[in-house]
């Protein structure tokens, strides 16, 4: 029996199987990383790109405070987040 407390403990443990609920740009999706980057939510709300321009990143925070992030930046994920990305308009 001390295995199978063993083995609940190890499935319960932080990031082993915990994920998160976000909406992007309206869509529903689910994210295992604690952590996003910049980045990383570019790629959720563009999946085909493009990459080489710059988007606008901002994010609402149910459980927290409301943020931006650029390029180079994370936040942290919770339950119920959503994001806003768009493509920045440069001339």
């Amino acid at each position: 029996m001390n295995s199978e407390i063993s083995a609940s403990q190890l499935a319960g443990e932080p990031g082993n199987q915990k994920t998160y609920n976000l909406v992007i740009n309206g869509q529903q999706e689910t994210v295992s990383d604690h952590q996003l980057t910049y980045e990383q939510v570019v790629r959720l709300a563009f999946p085909a790109g493009p990459f080489d321009i710059l988007y606008s990143v901002s994010y609402a925070n149910p459980h927290g405070h409301d943020g931006t992030l650029a390029p180079g930046q994370k936040t942290v994920v919770k339950d119920g987040m959503s994001f806003n990305v768009v493509k920045t308009n440069r001339s």
